[in-house]
């Protein structure tokens, strides 16, 4: 099972002494929190994608570009990507650029995002939201799938003879979540194509990201990818944690009370009750989030949002090492012991991709350096055709 964070980029004001990091100070710690989460032996960083104050990370594939060349082992993700107001042409060139780059080490997140004005500023209307991403994600896996590709639909211009390039790394295009929060048409989405489903269920109670999940385990199996509890499925989560509960609750309230995403609203103690947040020891996360197996099955991504509401660079380090230290060795034991042998233990890799992809048949076992896959010709050829020509 794979454990790591993901964040949101909010710049947000530290209620405890006032001070307010700017956009590059906020990107630069971004940058720092994944490279320490590799460091500290985390699978997963993912960031979000937000075009409007007091987001940052508007820009996930120049930020995931920049970490593949300095971080060495984790994944590299998004927790959303705008599946609706971004071009899936400009979705199919910049993930396959990421997948190169990181040599497959990424994967990605299609959401529809929790901020309504993006539609608008991109052309979009937000009353299409859901039929916008299923036909945009259509296109993106025919330009990853086919080399050539003719195609008309209803929210963009048609192509003709299209070939999105780069290609996707060894023929094999990156693996794909679809993240929902409360739409069954996402999680339809994501059974009938076989992808991955991640219920971001920060905000929501065990009851209902119960029932998201079953519905797309039935709609897995009903599509024949295999048994439902086979399915790829991915929980957020939200934790803070010192060695002593009473620290934490403590030190977090002050940055609960006046966040913005839930300040002002439900008690931390409410919240918690409701929702996976959990504020205490590290001995309480692993209860708590050790039980959610029995809501959702054997599930192969659990990500942490840890970095939010103005908590300092420092304090999120902090919560980085405990996590790593003290909770995911724990959690990952548990869940490797409770995991039926037939079900995943993880997401599929790239290399667990390209050799079932060459085991089916898709792509050739070596791909010929030379070789023109959209004429059919090689440099040899047109050699020796200007050879006949000049004879």
């Amino acid at each position: 099972m794979q454990f790591g964070i993901f964040t949101v980029g909010d710049v947000t004001t530290d209620p405890t002494n006032g001070t307010t990091p700017n956009d590059t100070e906020r990107v630069r710690s971004m940058l720092t929190i994944a490279r320490h989460a590799d460091e500290a032996g985390l699978d997963v960083f993912a960031t979000g994608e937000h075009h409007n104050p007091p987001f940052v990370p508007s820009s996930p594939t120049t930020m995931l570009g920049y970490l593949a060349g300095v971080t060495k082992n984790i994944t590299l993700s998004t927790s959303t990507t705008l599946i609706t107001t971004n071009d899936p042409v400009k979705i199919a060139e910049d993930y396959a650029m990421l997948q190169v780059i990181s040599d497959g080490r990424m994967d990605l997140m299609m959401g529809r995002g929790n901020t309504g004005p993006v539609y608008p500023w991109f052309g979009k209307d937000i009353r299409e939201g859901i039929n916008l991403a299923v036909e945009n994600y259509a296109l993106l896996r025919r330009l990853w799938t086919e080399d050539v590709v003719d195609w008309e639909g209803r929210f963009r211009t048609p192509l003709q003879g299209f070939t999105s390039t780069p290609r996707p790394l060894d023929g094999v295009p990156p693996f794909v979540w679809h993240g929902s929060i409360r739409s069954p048409e996402i999680a339809e989405q994501a059974a009938y194509y076989g992808d991955g489903f991640f219920h971001n269920n920060i905000f929501w109670p065990m009851s209902h990201t119960r029932q998201m999940v079953r519905y797309y385990r039935q709609r897995y199996e009903h599509h024949g990818h295999g048994p439902a509890d086979t399915a790829i499925v991915g929980l957020g989560g939200q934790v803070f944690m010192r060695r002593n509960s009473q620290d934490a609750v403590r030190e977090f309230r002050p940055y609960f009370d006046e966040a913005p995403v839930y300040g002002h609203g439900p008690s931390l103690e409410d919240f918690s009750a409701q929702t996976p947040l959990t504020v205490g020891s590290p001995q309480q996360v692993i209860d708590r989030y050790g039980k959610m197996r029995e809501d959702v099955g054997h599930y192969q991504r659990q990500l942490f949002l840890m970095d939010h509401a103005g908590l300092p660079l420092k304090t999120v380090l902090e919560q980085i090492d405990i996590l790593a230290e003290d909770v995911v060795p724990v959690l990952r034991r548990e869940a490797e012991a409770a995991r039926p042998a037939h079900v995943p233990s993880d997401p599929p890799s790239h290399a667990q991709r390209v050799a079932a992809a060459r085991a089916e048949g898709r792509i050739a076992e070596q791909v010929v350096a030379a070789a023109d896959h959209w004429t059919g010709r090689t440099a040899e050829d047109d050699v020796d055709a200007a050879d006949a020509v000049t004879r």
